[in-house]
């Protein structure tokens, strides 16, 4: 962990804006952190500099660091504030409570704590530690049989989808390029090789730039773009292949310290859709009853802080899918998600699918809301491609699609949806919009 400051006097593996403060900075934090008694610190900075500096001198200093999103809201920094207690804030002001809550909590040296959980309302953190990262960086390099990794990162850094790629090219002396995604999509492009390069996106970024002809272009040069952070729909994959983007779906969570599931470009392009197999590291077993998946793997988190799981060995998921006899992941949906309507089981995934392939609609996010005589009643909510569109024009198309139990009973235009950073919808937030809708209605 020491040599992590000294691994920052290489000025040319970050590339971007005040990236030469790094060293400086880094090693001035370092040195308060190693005066206090393992602090807990939060950093919460916008600036991509700071952030690295002061997570990496909180690394070498061993301390207890919390990754936060600065742009969170009054209530979701009051319940951070609550649960972690921290002795410094890097990147926002901000005034504790006048009477904290007894700082009984115990913290391990070394931990990373990584949030989740943000979209439902109750922020999350996986207790993550330098070798679960690592262990994710090994299994990343070895299924991809690279020795470094170059990384041009757009997503946030408090993610662990960004915080990954930092990771990834740090330790295996590889080169990070670090820009806005906003910059990005106004077609602002670094002077790099793209074809050196991994690139993540979550899928409504893919989308925005495969309607722009020359971000397309550029991004069809990159050695590998990572899709993840929520299910993409099989015309966007259907896009991206006639452009030749070289796509690598992958299937991971914050708890696996990202993928521990890649579909490698060079199958995406000759016409697979799947999650991939699985990585070096990581193993998945299916429960046979449930179709649950069951997740072993050396960069699997310890807990959620400030709880240490019991068993860290197995880490059954929300989500279901299937190998099938070659090893490829499938995911059909996500537990939690599934409608039970009239008696029938059904996952929003497919009927989006359906839904999209109509190409009516922009958006698309399918809820069960409570119904006397459904049980559930099935309710669409979606941004038509005109606003000249109908729901009885959609349900038309759907007839020799879906089943008429599958087809939605209540149907709501919005002009948005709401989507976090990483693409995931809100859920909760479309259930209440729909609850009062049907209520005014």
């Amino acid at each position: 962990m020491e040599n992590l400051l000294n691994n920052l006097q290489n000025h040319d593996w970050l590339i971007c804006d005040y990236s030469q403060e790094l060293p400086q900075i880094a090693t001035e934090l370092y040195l308060n952190f190693t005066q206090l008694s393992n602090p807990k610190i939060i950093i919460a900075e916008k600036s991509p500099v700071r952030f690295l500096a002061s997570f990496i001198a909180a690394c070498a200093a061993k301390c207890p660091v919390f990754l936060c999103n600065p742009d969170w809201s009054q209530d979701e920094w009051e319940q951070v504030f609550n649960l972690v207690q921290p002795d410094i804030v890097l990147g926002i002001s901000y005034n504790l409570p006048k009477s904290p809550i007894s700082n009984s909590q115990t913290t391990i040296p070394n931990s990373i704590m990584i949030p989740t959980g943000g979209s439902s309302g109750k922020i999350k953190f996986a207790i993550h530690t330098w070798q679960t990262l690592t262990a994710s960086v090994q299994g990343f390099t070895e299924y991809f049989s690279i020795n470094s990794v170059n990384s041009f990162c757009v997503l946030p850094l408090y993610h662990v989808s960004g915080l990954m790629q930092f990771i990834r090219s740090l330790t295996t002396g590889g080169k990070l390029v670090i820009t806005s995604y906003k910059t990005l999509a106004s077609s602002q492009l670094s002077h790099i090789n793209p074809a050196e390069f991994f690139i993540s996106l979550v899928p409504t970024q893919l989308q925005i730039i495969l309607q722009n002809p020359e971000l397309t272009q550029w991004l069809s040069k990159f050695s590998t773009v990572l899709l993840g952070g929520a299910p993409p729909w099989d015309e966007l994959l259907e896009k991206a292949r006639f452009h030749q983007i070289r796509l690598a779906p992958t299937y991971g969570m914050t708890e696996t310290a990202s993928q521990i599931a890649t579909l490698k470009p060079d199958e995406f392009l000759q016409g697979k859709f799947n999650s991939g197999k699985i990585l070096p590291h990581a193993q998945i077993m299916i429960d046979n009853q449930s179709g649950n998946i069951n997740i072993q793997s050396q960069s699997l988190a310890l807990g959620y802080y400030p709880q240490i799981w019991e068993n860290r060995d197995n880490f059954t998921v929300d989500d279901i899918g299937f190998l099938d006899n070659q090893g490829y992941l499938h995911i059909v949906g996500r537990n939690s998600d599934k409608i039970i309507t009239g008696g029938e089981n059904v996952y929003p995934t497919e009927i989006e699918t359906a839904i999209r392939k109509t190409q009516m609609v922009i958006d698309i996010c399918v809820i069960g809301i409570p119904d006397k005589h459904w049980g559930q009643a099935l309710t669409a909510i979606y941004i038509p491609n005109n606003k000249n569109i109908s729901s009885l024009e959609i349900k038309t198309q759907l007839k020799n699609q879906l089943s008429k139990f599958k087809i939605p009973k209540y149907w709501i235009s919005l002009p948005n949806l709401p989507r976090n950073a990483q693409g995931k919808i809100n859920r909760q937030q479309l259930q209440q919009i729909a609850e009062e809708f049907l209520i005014n209605n």
